[in-house]
């Protein structure tokens, strides 16, 4: 790829970000290729649909988690799941606009292998007594949700309230025994959640 070439698709890729972050996945190629001031048919040259696009956004959010989930496994002192967790909803939030399609996933691969350092970060954060031993990644996905949702509603009033909402959360779950009757749902229930989501 010809160094302009380059540096014109890094700048569609950074704008989209933007645009699809602030104004959701609904918006047209036109509106990215406004903002970053090029023409349209410079953004399809780079990608021929939306579709393609957000593809490529998606996946770099989960090369730069899994980058993020294997440097937390790596502290080997059972830290590393909050450390991952405070990331992870970072990311939710930076790219509010299409989060959507990262928790739908890609597929096999990648998401797999997120899937498999978020397991291993669970299984060493209790190892380490850092997380009591009901918690189950069930669990840990719905908290996640819930930070989206607190985010959805304070906006730009409360920024950082989803920060009080997870730290609370988090306290909890370092409490032994775990105070719940009920189990936490399991990965059957959660696609069944998706793909009920999906459909509404």
């Amino acid at each position: 790829m010809r160094r302009d070439a380059a540096r014109n698709q890094e700048l569609i890729l950074r704008t989209a970000h933007e645009v699809f972050s602030e104004l959701g996945t609904e918006v047209g190629m036109e509106v990215v290729a406004g903002r970053a001031g090029v023409g349209v048919g410079t953004v399809y040259r780079h990608f021929p649909n939306k579709e393609l696009l957000l593809d490529h956004l998606v996946g770099t959010m989960y090369e730069n988690l899994v980058a993020a989930a294997q440097g937390a496994l790596a502290r080997g002192d059972g830290t590393g799941l909050e450390e991952f967790l405070r990331l992870l909803s970072r990311s939710l939030i930076d790219h509010l606009g299409y989060s959507d399609r990262f928790i739908r996933g890609l597929g096999p691969g990648v998401g797999e292998q997120l899937d498999s350092l978020f397991e291993q970060l669970l299984a060493q954060a209790k190892k380490h007594r850092m997380i009591n031993d009901s918690t189950t990644k069930g669990d840990l996905q719905i908290l996640i949700w819930g930070v989206r949702g607190v985010v959805a509603v304070s906006g730009s009033v409360a920024p950082d309230a989803w920060e009080r909402f997870l730290d609370i959360h988090l306290a909890g779950l370092r409490v032994s025994p775990f105070p719940s009757a009920h189990s936490g749902p399991d990965a059957g229930q959660i696609r069944e959640m998706l793909d009920a989501r999906d459909k509404n």
